[in-house]
C-alpha cells in the first residue's frame, strides 16, 4: 500500500508458562530460527500463543487477522492493546514502541488513541444508550454537556438516533453492537481494534452490520485491525489480511492474492468454497498488453466478474478497465473471464490506488 504505516508488529511472541522470558534475550523477538525456538518452547511445557508475528497496518487500512479457534488471532489483538503483555518483540505506533510505555503512557494510549469492540457487547446495563456511549469521555474528564453532545453525534453516526434514552435490554443484538461501536468511536481513536464483533449476531443482522461497518469506514478512514474466523466476512471487508495457524502467520496479502496463490493447504482450505466470480475483479484479470478497440466502454477495476459477465455477454469486443486513479489499465473480454475462472491461476494486475 502507498499509505504510510500506522502500526507495526515486529517479531512478537506470547508464551505462557513458568519462565517464558528465558527463551529470549532482553525481550528481543527476532531469532535466527523461529520454528526451532517454537518447538523448544512447546517441548518445555510452555504454551505458545503467538510465534514471531510481524505485520504492518497502514493509515486508513482494514487489516484482517483470521484463523481457526486457537490460532492466536485474538491473542494478537490483545497484545496490540497490551491487555495481554507480549513476551518479546516490538509494537510500534507511529514509530513509538508501545511495549516501552510506562503505566501512565499506556493509560493515555488506551483512552485517547485506541478503540476496541468485542464479540460480547460489554454494555453497562444500568446506563442508557447515551450514557454508555459517553462513558469513555467521562473517564477522560470531558465536561458533561460536551461529552453528551459528542455521544449524540456518534449515536447518529451508527443509526440509533431516537434510542438515546433506551437501556441495553430494550435493544436488539444488532442495536447493542451499534452502541458498542459508537462507544469505541467516541474517543476518536487513531487505531480501532475489533475482535469478532459480529459473530454473535444472526446471519442477516451480521451482513447488515458488515455493511454498516464499511459505510462508517468510508466516512472515518480509521486504521483498523479486525479479527474474524469467517473467510467470507474477511473477503468482504479486508484491504489486506493475515492468516494464522498455531500462533504464527502463514500468509499475508490481499484477499484475491490468498485465493489465487495460497501459501499451503491450510490457506487453500479457507478458500475452497469461495465463489470466485464474486471476489475476482476486472482489474485482477485485465490484459494490459491488449489495445482497446474504438467504441469500447469503460468499467471500474474493482467491478466483480459477477457484475461484469452480463455486460460482456452483450459486448463481444470487451471493455476497457479503468483504475481508481482514472488511468486505463487494460482490456478484458469474455474469454479472459472464462480463462480466469477455469484456470484458477491468473496473475492479478496491480491497480494503482
Amino acid at each position: 500500500m502507498s499509505a504510510p504505516v500506522k502500526l507495526s508488529c515486529r517479531h512478537v511472541w506470547k508464551v505462557y508458562g513458568e519462565t517464558p522470558a528465558r527463551f529470549f534475550e532482553k525481550g528481543r523477538g527476532a531469532v535466527d530460527d523461529a520454528a526451532a525456538l517454537a518447538a523448544r518452547i512447546r517441548g518445555a511445557d510452555h504454551i505458545l500463543a503467538a510465534a514471531d508475528v510481524s505485520f504492518d497496518v497502514h493509515v486508513g487500512e482494514i487489516f484482517v487477522i483470521m484463523g481457526l479457534s486457537g490460532s492466536g488471532k485474538s491473542t494478537m489483538v490483545r497484545c496490540l492493546s497490551r491487555i495481554v503483555e507480549p513476551t518479546a518483540g516490538e509494537i510500534l505506533l507511529d514509530g513509538e514502541d508501545l511495549l516501552a510505555m510506562g503505566r501512565a503512557g499506556l493509560i493515555e494510549y488506551r483512552r485517547r488513541k485506541m478503540g476496541m469492540v468485542f464479540q460480547n457487547f460489554g454494555l453497562m446495563p444500568h446506563l442508557t444508550v447515551l450514557d454508555n456511549v459517553a462513558f469513555p469521555l467521562e473517564v477522560q474528564g470531558i465536561p458533561r454537556e460536551e461529552r453528551r453532545a459528542k455521544a449524540r453525534a456518534m449515536i447518529d453516526l451508527v443509526g440509533l438516533e431516537g434510542r438515546e434514552a433506551s437501556f441495553p435490554h430494550q435493544l436488539s443484538g444488532g442495536q447493542q453492537q451499534r452502541v458498542g461501536i459508537a462507544r469505541s468511536l467516541a474517543v476518536e481513536p487513531e487505531l480501532w481494534f475489533l475482535d469478532e464483533p459480529f459473530s454473535a449476531l444472526d446471519p442477516l443482522i451480521r451482513r447488515q452490520m458488515q455493511d454498516e461497518f464499511l459505510r462508517l469506514q468510508r466516512e472515518l478512514h480509521k486504521s483498523i485491525v479486525f479479527i474474524t474466523h469467517d473467510f467470507m466476512e474477511a473477503l468482504k471487508i479486508a484491504d489486506r489480511m493475515a492468516i494464522m495457524r498455531d500462533g504464527a502467520v502463514v500468509q499475508i496479502g490481499r484477499p484475491v492474492d490468498l485465493i489465487l496463490r495460497p501459501a499451503d493447504a491450510y490457506v487453500r482450505e479457507f478458500t475452497n468454497d469461495v465463489p470466485w466470480e464474486m471476489v475476482l475483479t476486472a482489474g485482477d484479470v485485465a490484459d494490459a498488453a491488449r489495445a482497446p478497440v474504438p467504441g469500447m466502454g469503460h468499467i471500474a477495476a474493482d467491478t466483480t466478474l459477477a457484475l461484469l459477465l452480463p455486460y460482456l455477454a452483450e459486448h463481444e469486443a470487451g471493455v476497457v478497465v479503468r483504475g481508481a486513479d482514472g488511468h486505463d489499465i487494460g482490456t478484458i473480454t469474455a474469454s479472459d473471464v472464462v480463462r480466469a475462472l477455469a484456470s484458477g491461476v491468473p496473475e492479478p494486475a496491480e491497480v494503482t490506488a
